[in-house]
C-alpha cells in the first residue's frame, strides 16, 4: 500500500483531535505516515500509533518553526518527491490551507480544501466538500499528482486502531532563503478560558445580536456542557465578543456534534460557518428567523429565559 502523509497538528507537543481524524481517513487510502514538525514528536508516537500511524517522520530542526509556513511546505514537498504518497492530508486551518496551497504548487498536484469526507475513489482519492455556503455538496477527485487535501476538523470520526507506537525516523530539508522571508520574532501564550478551542470542540454555543452584548447566559450554558463559545459577525462587529470567536464564512468554520445558536438570525454568512454541524439547535424570539430553516430543533423564546433554564437542567442531571 502507498503511504499517505498526515501533517500532525499540535500545539507544543499536544496533538489536536484533527490529527486523529486525518489518520483515520488516511487508513482508508493506504499506510498512514505521520509527519511531525517541531519538538516532542517521540513522546507522541504511542498516541499517534493508537490512531493508525504506521510510521512517524520527525523534523525537529528549529529552522522549520522559526519562520512562517513556507518551510513546512518545502519539507512536505521534499517528502512527496521521495515517497510519491497516495495523498497528503493537512488540517483545514488557516495555516493548514496555506501550507496545502504552497505544497500543491510545488508538486504540481491537485488541491482540495475544507474536505468533510475522504474515501478511496476510482484509481485515486474521492473527497466531499460542502460549498457555496453549504447549499451544495460536491464530490471531487484530484486528477494530477499526489492529492493535497485540507480536511475540515470534526468532519471525520476518529477511530482508534489499537496500533503500537510507530517507528520514528528523523527527516530534514534544506530550507530556501525565500522561505525565510518572514521570521517569527516572539510568541505569547493565549489567555486560557478553560473552554475547548472552537475547531476542536464537540459542542459549540454561539451568541448573536439577540444577546444585546450580554454573553453571560451563553457562556454559562456552554460551561455546563463543556462547550466552546462562538459569536456571530454582528456580535463581533459590535465589539461584544473577540473576533477570534467569530463563526461564519469570514470567520471560523466549525462542524461540531452539537451547535446551539442563541439570538442569531441565521444570515447566510453565519450559516456557511456552522451548517455542517451534526445537530443544530436555535433559540430566537423571532419565529420567522432564517435560522429555523436549518435547525434540527428550534425554540421560539427569549434566550435570557431559555438558556438559564437549560443550564440549570444540565447541571441537575450532572448531579
Amino acid at each position: 500500500m502507498s503511504d499517505v502523509l498526515v501533517l500532525v497538528d499540535h500545539v507544543e507537543g499536544q496533538v489536536r483531535k484533527a490529527t486523529f481524524e486525518m489518520l483515520t481517513a488516511a487508513a482508508r487510502l493506504g499506510e498512514p505516515v505521520a509527519v511531525w514538525v517541531g519538538a516532542g514528536g517521540d513522546a507522541a508516537a504511542e498516541e499517534l500509533g493508537r490512531y493508525g500511524a504506521t510510521s512517524l517522520l520527525v523534523a525537529d530542526d528549529p529552522g522549520l518553526t522559526d519562520y512562517l509556513v513556507a518551510p513546512l511546505a518545502e519539507l512536505l514537498a521534499d517528502l512527496v518527491a521521495q515517497r510519491s504518497p497516495a495523498a497528503v492530508l493537512v488540517a483545514s486551518t488557516n495555516d493548514g490551507k496555506e501550507i496545502a496551497g504552497r505544497l500543491a504548487l510545488k508538486t504540481s498536484s491537485g488541491l482540495i480544501t475544507d474536505a468533510v469526507d475522504v474515501q478511496p475513489g476510482d484509481g485515486g482519492v474521492r473527497t466531499t466538500q460542502s460549498v457555496f455556503a453549504g447549499n451544495y455538496t460536491v464530490v471531487s477527485q484530484v486528477a494530477t499528482g499526489s492529492p493535497v487535501i485540507a480536511v475540515k476538523p470534526n468532519s471525520i470520526p476518529a477511530q482508534e486502531t489499537g496500533g503500537s507506537a510507530p517507528a520514528v525516523e528523523r527527516v530534514s530539508v534544506q530550507v530556501s532563503e525565500a522561505a525565510k522571508a518572514a521570521r517569527i520574532t516572539g510568541r505569547t501564550a493565549k489567555e486560557q478560558s478553560g473552554r475547548p478551542a472552537l475547531t476542536e470542540a464537540a459542542i459549540v454555543v454561539s451568541g448573536g445580536r439577540g444577546t444585546g452584548g450580554d454573553f453571560g447566559p451563553v457562556e454559562a450554558f456552554a460551561d455546563s456542557l463543556g462547550a466552546a463559545v462562538g459569536a456571530s459577525r454582528a456580535a463581533v462587529d459590535a465589539g461584544w465578543y473577540p473576533h477570534s470567536h467569530q463563526i461564519g464564512q469570514t470567520g471560523v468554520q466549525v462542524s461540531p456534534q452539537l451547535y446551539v445558536a442563541a439570538g442569531i438570525s441565521g444570515a447566510i454568512q453565519h450559516r456557511a460557518g456552522m451548517q455542517t454541524s451534526k445537530t443544530i439547535v436555535a433559540v430566537n424570539k423571532d419565529a420567522e428567523a432564517p435560522i429555523f430553516e436549518l435547525v434540527d430543533y428550534g425554540i421560539v423564546g427569549d434566550l435570557f429565559t431559555v438558556l438559564p433554564q437549560a443550564t440549570d437542567a444540565v447541571n441537575q442531571r450532572k448531579g
